[in-house]
Order: structure tokens, then C-alpha cells, then sequence
């Protein structure tokens, strides 16, 4: 675990914000972003000594821009703006969305561009390492501008309104500061707009799905070539000459992990001059498939990277000499309006990542077709992986089960294909980005789940393979983890214990350490 997190608005990865949602690490804000900090502020309060109008700052919000708001209200203008747009609704987040969405708004005001006092910052990285976690409802983010409604519900805490929970009590916002020894502020000019305006909602859910579904597909490596092993399949399909000519890095990586887990297998060897030419495009194909999955997965990092510390607000507020005269603001301060709020970057990839979960789960729920079914299957293996069939069903539901799932994920919407115009117009075209980070981590979950039910199979199918004959080095030490927690089916049982423990060990770090502990060669 990492014992702290350093904000400096510049370095923030997916495996800190998986620290700190997931493993409680301590979050602190770095001198050189506190000094960025305090210069923005002192830039917006120079644009209100300025008297200029600034939307945001002295201006309402969306259609409201022109409405022109009295110095006297500026602070009421902020507290209101939290309290209007805390209108989200559905089910709550969970305490690790929650703390990937605080950690990751933390990290864009360390930027210091946002134009918020120290204070208000440092109040909510207490709240995280207080366990302080507010209650926001999931849905009512268009992901444009940002993910207002639920960093609004995230936000009304710091001012001791809202709700949040403090180890397991769900308490009004200001007793939940109370009980851990903080006081609520009270916001001035900027600050609220400087709060929930920007993706974090988006980015601090697709980093968490990043660390899963790269899991994931290091899982159906695993899985693949313990299948291609009891199907008495080639791992020839793996061979490096076949990925050398057409070099794609993630069928690459793929392909390289299939031949480290078969290493030394007495299996593989024992039909290597059978007389199949060729195996089935669900076997033949796994380095490509898996591999297509490996490269959406880096995709979607390679923007979650430069999301996670991109300055996502409007206006942002620089220098003036950085921005020139083409700016609103004060001798000091330039004050742009801009559209960094906008999700598209990460809501198109989050659809690309759904589609190739699914593909993920589509192949694996065939590689188990092959395992089960009487007329695909070899002739060592009996019909549905069970003694006495027909007496006795096996594993045949559980291809019942993967088939439901899978038309799941192939059911799921591309959210950022649609459009809905809001604020009187005003705000024409969103990303509904939020809306893309839920399904594509529903996609991961199932798609775990599909996972599972190939690693029972595999592991039930193994034990029809001759006891002679070993499996390769990383199978068999897949083999000896899917055992660990499902019992080898010797009789009819309800199954349905054995696919949720083998889709908690596909979801768990601890398996892919394990099965790579066993292997000469790291796993991709």
C-alpha cells in the first residue's frame, strides 16, 4: 500500500488514486502547489477589486451568464450554486468512488489555475484522510460541463450541508466534520464553480476501472492457456514468429504470457503431432482478441494519465502575461472561458473500453462452449465436465450464466454517441461521460464474472486430462488457485458459489501475483 499521496497537480497516476480510494492512503498537497494556490487566489481577488464582469466570478451560471451579481452576494452566489446543482439522484456512489473523485478534484485545484484559497483545498484532504466521505447519489452528470451534480453532493459537505459518512454513520455534513475534529468553510467568490466544475467524477472511476481491467486481461491470459491446455489446443498460434510480422504490442504481450503459462507443459507436448491442422478461431485467435482488449486498455490510460492532472474548470485564471489581452480579468489576472470540463476525451474511450470488454468476455464465453458442449469437446472430456452425464447436468448452466452476462454487455448504450441540450441551450452538446465510466465497469464486473465460469471449467476440465501429464508451469499454478476455492465437482451441487469465488479470484491482485510468482518470466 502507499503510505501517501503527494498533490503537486502535476503527477497524480491511476495507481495513486487506486491508493487512495481503495487502500487509504494519506493524501498531503505539496509547497509548490500551495504557493500556485494562493497567487491563483490572489488573481481572482484582483479581478474583484477590478470590478470587471467574469462569468463566474461576478456573472450567473450557463444561461444565466449575463446576469450580473452584486459584490454583496458573491459569497451567497457560490453557496447557492452547490445547493442548486446538488441534484443528482440513483444509487449512492461507493466509498471508493467517492475518495477517487475527491483525491482527483483535490489534485486539478493543486494546478492553481482555479482560483481557490488554500482552505478550501486543505479541507478536503482532511476529509479523506478523516474517512469523511460524502453521500452523492450517481446519476445526473452530462459530463459537460463536468460532473456538476454529483461534485455538487461531494461539495456541500465543506460547507456543513449535504450528508457524508464517518465509519459506517451516515451523519448531516457539519456533524460529519464535527465528529473528526473539522469545521465547514465559507466560500468566496469562484470557489464554488472551482468545486464541481470539471470530470472528476469521470476520471476517478475510469482509474479505478484501469487498474481492474488491466487485471482483467492478464486473467484471460491465465485463463486462455489453461483452456488451450485441456482442449488439448496448439500454442503455436502464440509463437513469436506470427507476432513479429504483424507487431500490434498488446497481441504481442498476450501472445508472450500464453507461451510463459505453457512453459514445460507435458500436455502440450503429447498432441504435438496430432492430426488437427488448425483450432478454432476462439483458441486459434486469443493473442489477437486478448491483444485488441490490451490496447483499448492503454488507450484509455494514455488519457486518464493527462486527465488526472489537466486543470478541468471554467474560467480558469492565469497570469496575465500568459494569456495577453484576449482575456477578461485584472493587470494581473487573466480570466479565460474555455471547455476543458468537456468528458469527450475520456467518454469515447470508455465506449472503446466497453466494446472490447465485451469482446474480452465473448471469446472466453466460446473457449467454455468448447469445454462443455458433447459436440465440440475432445473425446477425454465428458459432456458438460461431469461423470454420469445426463443423470448429472455439470457446468452446463454456467455457460447459461456467461451467455446472460455477455448479452449484458453487448445490451449496453455508447453514451457518448448521444446529446442533450441543457441550460436554455446554452450548453448544446455533452459527453455524458459519467454515464460511459458506469457501463464500462459494469462490463469489467461481468466480464469477471465470464472469466470465472471459464476457470471452473478449465479447472474441472483438467482433472479429466491424464494424470500422467502436466500442465505448463503458470496453468498449473492457476489450476492449484481456482481449487483453492472451488471444489472439484464430483456431483450436481449448486453452482453458483463456485462462479462468484472464481470471479472474486479473477477481480483479486493476489491471483495474477500468484500465477506470476510461479513463472521464470513476469506476467504481462
Amino acid at each position: 500500500m502507499t503510505a501517501e499521496v503527494v498533490l503537486d497537480g502535476e503527477s497524480l497516476t491511476p495507481a495513486d488514486v487506486v491508493a487512495v480510494a481503495r487502500n487509504g492512503a494519506t493524501v498531503t498537497v505539496a509547497d509548490t502547489a500551495r504557493e500556485r494556490i494562493r497567487e491563483s487566489r490572489e488573481r481572482v481577488e484582483s479581478v474583484l477589486d477590478s470590478g470587471e464582469a467574469v462569468y463566474g466570478v461576478t456573472t450567473g451560471f450557463g444561461d444565466l451568464v449575463d446576469e450580473r451579481i452584486p459584490r454583496e452576494d458573491l459569497d451567497a452566489l457560490q453557496r447557492n450554486l452547490l445547493r442548486s446543482h446538488a441534484a443528482a439522484v440513483g444509487r449512492e456512489l461507493t466509498t471508493e468512488e467517492v475518495r477517487a473523485m475527491m483525491v482527483t478534484r483535490a489534485n486539478t485545484l493543486a494546478k492553481g489555475y482555479s482560483g481557490i484559497r488554500e482552505s478550501v483545498v486543505d479541507l478536503l484532504v482532511a476529509m479523506l484522510d478523516a474517512g469523511v466521505h460524502p453521500v452523492v447519489p450517481s446519476r445526473g452528470s452530462l459530463g459537460a460541463s463536468g460532473d456538476l451534480a454529483p461534485l455538487a453532493h461531494m461539495s456541500l459537505v465543506l460547507i456543513g450541508e449535504g450528508e457524508a459518512e464517518v465509519e459506517g454513520d451516515r451523519l448531516p455534513g457539519d456533524e460529519a466534520l464535527d465528529a473528526v475534529g473539522l469545521e465547514p468553510v465559507t466560500l468566496r467568490a469562484k470557489e464554488g464553480l472551482a468545486l464541481i466544475n470539471g470530470t472528476q467524477l469521470t476520471v476517478g472511476v475510469a482509474a479505478l476501472l484501469l487498474a481492474d481491467a488491466e487485471r482483467l486481461v492478464a486473467a484471460a491470459d491465465i485463463a486462455g492457456a489453461l483452456t488451450t491446455e485441456v482442449t488439448l489446443s496448439s500454442t503455436v498460434p502464440s509463437h513469436e514468429a506470427i507476432t513479429d510480422v504483424r507487431p500490434h504490442a498488446g497481441q504481442a504481450a498476450s501472445a508472450r504470457n500464453v507461451r510463459r503459462l505453457t512453459a514445460d507443459s507435458d500436455v502440450v507436448e503429447s498432441h504435438r503431432n496430432c492430426d488437427r491442422v488448425q483450432d478454432a478461431y476462439a483458441m486459434r485467435c486469443l493473442p489477437q482478441v486478448h491483444g485488441a482488449v490490451r490496447d483499448a486498455v492503454a488507450h484509455l490510460r494514455e488519457a486518464v494519465e493527462v486527465e488526472l492532472n489537466s486543470a478541468t474548470d471554467n474560467p480558469l485564471v492565469f497570469p496575465r502575461e500568459a494569456v495577453g489581452d484576449r482575456a477578461s480579468g485584472s493587470d494581473s489576472a487573466g480570466v479565460l472561458s474555455g471547455g476543458n470540463f468537456h468528458g469527450a476525451v475520456l467518454a469515447m474511450r470508455l465506449d472503446y473500453l466497453t466494446n472490447a470488454l465485451t469482446e474480452l468476455a465473448a471469446i472466453s464465453e466460446r473457449r467454455t462452449d468448447r469445454m462443455l458442449n458433447p459436440n465440440l469437446q475432445e473425446p477425454h472430456l465428458p459432456p458438460f465436465l461431469t461423470e454420469r452425464s445426463g443423470v448429472r447436468s455439470g457446468y452446463m448452466i454456467a455457460q447459461y450464466t456467461a451467455a446472460a452476462l455477455l448479452n449484458e454487455c453487448r445490451s449496453f448504450g455508447r453514451p457518448s454517441m448521444d446529446n442533450t441540450p441543457v441550460s436554455g441551450n446554452q450548453e448544446d452538446h455533452v459527453s455524458m461521460s459519467a454515464q460511459s465510466a458506469y457501463l464500462a465497469r459494469k462490463a469489467a464486473r461481468n466480464a469477471a464474472a465470464i472469466l470465472g465460469v471459464e476457470l471452473c471449467c478449465g479447472a474441472q476440465a483438467a482433472d479429466f486430462v491424464d494424470d500422467a501429464l502436466e500442465l505448463g508451469v503458470g496453468s498449473a499454478e492457476a489450476y492449484d488457485a481456482v481449487r483453492a476455492v472451488v471444489p472439484k465437482l464430483t456431483a450436481d451441487r449448486p453452482i453458483h458459489e463456485d462462479i462468484e469465488a472464481a470471479g472474486a479470484l479473477v477481480e483479486s491482485p493476489a491471483f495474477i501475483e500468484r500465477v506470476a510468482a510461479a513463472l521464470d518470466e513476469e506476467l504481462e
